[in-house]
């Protein structure tokens, strides 16, 4: 049977309510800003342009524990750091540093180029602290999080340790692009066959002896949850500690309320990974 990908990818059209989730998002993001004002750094630029940024959220009291980054989706063409600022409230409850980034937007540019801005994000964010860190993604935001872990680090920067990105989660992510080039998002996308392969992180090499943990909601497209599923089946089948999860009872979009809740068993598997 044919797979109808312009309504297997359409995560808006899934979940019409979308636009009171992100409404939420909006306000539960200021108003984590506004709990933190006195432990955390706003728009700090890793970049030129106006979109490279990174917000950083301190745990109340000693800042001396791990650090992660959160990277947000939107397919790579919208949404905005300051919409998930509340994304740091989980792992900061445990003692953990959270930079959250921001990219610029396709059409204005290509998905290769963000893949880059985000290494250049990791490298300020290995400068600043001088450790390693944990990367949590979400839709976009989850395949770029897949891209981090299979960096090369050294060929980026010298200096630059193997595995500056040892663990990551990978929530509601894509890592086979190839069948958005025939979705009506390519338009904005502007991938070829050639820069959808070139961007996929399934066909990089492996990250052997690094973590990746793929959640994605079980109420999500067949899709999505085959996206789930191959990226942990192939690179744990090439030395990857992986699992492949699903949130019971999620969409696309509610799959990422658990994070703000610093009790939930998602949370504890985040702060698991990041240490």
């Amino acid at each position: 049977m044919s797979i109808d990908y312009e309504v297997e990818y359409n995560n808006r059209a899934r979940v019409p309510e979308h636009p009171q989730i992100f409404a939420r998002w909006e306000r539960e993001a200021a108003a984590y800003r506004d709990e933190t004002a006195a432990h955390a750094e706003i728009g700090l630029h890793y970049g030129p342009t106006a979109r490279q940024t990174i917000d950083l959220f301190y745990p109340a009291g000693d800042r001396a524990g791990p650090l992660c980054l959160f990277i947000h989706g939107g397919y790579w063409r919208s949404l905005a750091p300051a919409m998930f600022s509340h994304m740091a409230k989980g792992l900061n409850a445990h003692g953990v540093t959270v930079a959250v980034a921001g990219y610029d937007l396709c059409p204005q540019v290509k998905i290769a180029d963000i893949i880059a801005q985000m290494q250049q994000a990791g490298l300020y964010l290995w400068r600043r602290f001088g450790h390693s860190f944990m990367v949590y993604g979400h839709s976009a935001g989850g395949h770029l999080a897949a891209c981090m872990l299979a960096t090369d680090w050294p060929a980026l920067a010298p200096e630059a340790p193997r595995r500056l990105v040892p663990a990551a989660c990978a929530i509601s992510g894509l890592f086979d692009l190839t069948p958005l080039t025939r979705v009506t998002m390519n338009q904005e996308l502007r991938l070829t066959d050639a820069d959808a392969h070139a961007a996929s992180p399934i066909g990089w090499p492996a990250p052997a002896g690094c973590r990746l943990e793929a959640w994605c909601g079980a109420l999500e497209s067949g899709e999505f949850r085959r996206q789930n599923r191959i990226i942990a089946e192939a690179w744990g089948k090439a030395g990857v500690s992986a699992v492949a999860l699903e949130l019971p009872d999620t969409n696309h979009f509610t799959v990422l309320d658990p994070l703000a809740d610093a009790a939930s068993e998602w949370t504890r598997r985040l702060v698991a990974l990041s240490t």
